[in-house]
């Protein structure tokens, strides 16, 4: 029986020309170098690979006509992760804009949510479970209480994931996720241009090229720039959600190493992407819901308390400094 191409995005969250994209994508390193009888197609390896990712759910990988076992279905499943993020790969399908006529195309969608000028993303910190840890455990609990991993995200204005960041443990701040990703690089270093920003909420720290909310806003000037932080803001707040929506295991409790699930979730914002590309719709699930969903309850972290700096007459003064442009800023376009 043939599988119409609604029943593919169902299942695996690609149609038939998106399986087999990834499938040439990776084909070579999938291929078994001993064509014995018994070996797994690199097209099943993939399509069970993306019904486990669809589902977060390993045994439905066996129960859905698929073949293998269980223990099979892990061994298909590391080796397919593995080969669906190397840094070539990443970088192919997810990468920071550099390029003046990119970022200007990224800062003309946003404009046109709210009229907040110049901005090129929104970035937010999400914590997706994990099993607790054999190794350094106590890192891996959040504040809310359970074991995660905590990711990076930046999206812009189309929900395409530019910078996704899945490596560090629950307990580690946004802020500092940030300050030591490539990221901070990027803009500190002027790889972006001045006047490009992301939009962050209170867990980060106030930059040039990053803006934040007032936290008690002042004037008809301020007050208006923190509503269009808002309404432009929640692009990240919706692209978290149907990064989850689209792969359920992001939404329940991955089993599997940290190193391993840092993989795992990096392949489901590689496919996101991939299905941004081609078009594929984000479809309600009834039968693959997954009732463990902790987006909303964990993508915003306590506010940056600037005092966690070490306070010197320097860092006063940056602080200053930075306000001063925000100030600036709102003043010059939400007056």
């Amino acid at each position: 029986m043939t599988v119409n191409n609604s029943e593919l995005i169902r299942r695996y969250r690609l149609d038939r020309s998106g399986i087999m994209f990834v499938t040439d994508l990776i084909r070579d390193t999938l291929t078994s170098p001993t064509q014995h009888r018994n070996a797994i197609a690199p097209e099943m390896k993939v399509i069970t690979t993306l019904r486990y990712l669809a589902t977060g759910k390993m045994q439905q990988c066996t129960s859905d006509d698929l073949g293998p076992s269980q223990s099979t279905v892990s061994r298909v499943l590391n080796t397919t992760v593995a080969a669906l993020t190397t840094p070539d790969i990443v970088r192919q399908f997810i990468d920071f804009p550099t390029d003046l006529q990119t970022i200007r195309q990224k800062q003309a969608d946003f404009m046109r949510i709210a009229g907040f000028p110049g901005v090129v993303g929104t970035i937010d910190g999400t914590h997706v479970r994990i099993i607790a840890p054999t190794v350094n455990e106590e890192t891996y609990i959040n504040r809310k209480g359970f074991h995660s991993i905590n990711v990076q995200v930046v999206f812009d204005a189309n929900y395409k994931i530019l910078d996704l960041v899945p490596k560090w443990p629950g307990s580690t701040h946004d802020a500092w996720v940030l300050s030591q990703s490539g990221l901070t690089g990027l803009f500190e270093q002027n790889y972006v241009r001045p006047g490009c920003h992301l939009l962050g909420d209170s867990g980060y720290p106030l930059k040039h090229w990053l803006l934040t909310p007032y936290r008690r806003p002042q004037g008809e000037q301020q007050l208006n720039y923190n509503r269009a932080h808002k309404v432009t803001r929640a692009v990240v707040e919706r692209g978290i959600g149907q990064l989850k929506r689209r792969f359920h295991v992001l939404h329940g409790e991955i089993r599997h190493s940290p190193e391993r699930a840092c993989r795992i979730i990096m392949a489901c914002g590689i496919l996101h992407n991939i299905c941004k590309a081609r078009n594929l719709p984000l479809l309600d699930d009834d039968d693959d819901d997954d009732e463990n969903d902790d987006h909303g309850d964990d993508d915003s972290d306590h506010d940056y308390d600037e005092n966690d700096d070490n306070t010197t007459e320097h860092t006063l003064q940056s602080i200053s400094g930075r306000a001063s442009f925000r100030d600036c800023f709102a003043n010059s376009h939400f007056g």
